[in-house]
């Protein structure tokens, strides 16, 4: 089972979606930003280098908010997310085709990756 990171980004009680690029697995949904854990990394290790390499922001990692495991076709992910603070920088788009700053009400409106849902769901009982 792969591990995989997710970042909850919270600025003025929006929270920062992103939305998958053409050319990418799961092309067209939408998902909270992070990536795939290397080897001997933490997860709070990879969701900094992720976003930092995909967005080109620094964040900082705080509390655990929740996981959820699902298998894809191509093999099964735990997805680990993490409540994460906007330190610094500019977002820049580099494997994603879209960001958007969305309200809990708003998440409905996108269609997200299926590892993301039950983090959406978690998302919208918590800040509804």
């Amino acid at each position: 089972m792969k591990e995989v990171t997710a970042a909850i980004i919270l600025k003025d009680h929006r929270v920062l979606i992103a939305q998958r690029a053409p050319g990418e697995n799961l092309a067209g949904k939408w998902e909270f930003p992070g990536g795939k854990t290397e080897t001997r990394e933490t997860p709070q290790e990879c969701l900094k280098r992720e976003i930092r390499e995909e967005l080109e922001v620094d964040i900082e990692v705080s509390d655990f908010f929740g996981e959820s495991i699902y298998a894809y076709h191509s093999g099964t992910i735990k997805l680990m997310a993490f409540w994460c603070q906007w330190i610094s920088g500019e977002f820049t788009l580099k494997v994603h085709s879209n960001l958007a700053w969305v309200s809990c009400h708003e998440l409905d409106l996108y269609e997200f990756a299926p590892a993301d849902i039950p983090l959406v769901e978690k998302l919208k009982s918590i800040l509804s």
